[in-house]
């Protein structure tokens, strides 16, 4: 399970050196191998990108292969999340080569964000984040959640 908040640097290659604790998970899970796909939500502000071990993301690409191909709302989730998925496995470093296409996506620079969603991570350039975080305290989030328990 990918837990916390993490910030990194870049490295100037775009190399992303991925947190001790959520690295051990990925090579106890799949030897290191992850999949780096766009979130695709149509929201400026969240504009990130979702990493997933290997098996995990096997079993969400299922469901998204299994969409109803002949609504065009299905075959465009599909272009925009397997389009931009990337399969990577991390290096002896572990370390992880973001893509430009991807960087471009979430408007990633240099500093990050990794922030742990259970059964992935989600990666945001650190600026995008701290707005999203200044967000929480708007409004009452909870509320929000109907019979949320915590």
């Amino acid at each position: 399970m990918f837990r916390g908040t993490h910030r990194h640097n870049l490295d100037s290659k775009g190399r992303l050196s991925v947190p001790a604790r959520f690295r051990d998970q990925l090579n106890a899970l799949c030897d290191g191998q992850i999949v780096l796909t766009i979130n695709p939500t149509s929201e400026e502000n969240e504009r990130c990108l979702w990493a997933y071990p290997l098996p995990r993301w096997e079993e969400v690409e299922q469901q998204v292969a299994n969409l109803p191909t002949s609504q065009t709302s299905s075959r465009r989730f599909q272009r925009l999340f397997i389009g931009h998925s990337e399969e990577l496995r991390l290096d002896n470093q572990s370390r992880v080569l973001l893509s430009a296409n991807l960087r471009q996506y979430a408007r990633i620079e240099r500093d990050v964000v990794l922030v742990g969603q259970i059964g992935k991570f989600e990666i945001w350039d650190a600026a995008l984040w701290d707005q999203q975080e200044s967000l929480l305290s708007e409004g009452d989030l909870l509320a929000s959640l109907g019979d949320l328990q915590l």
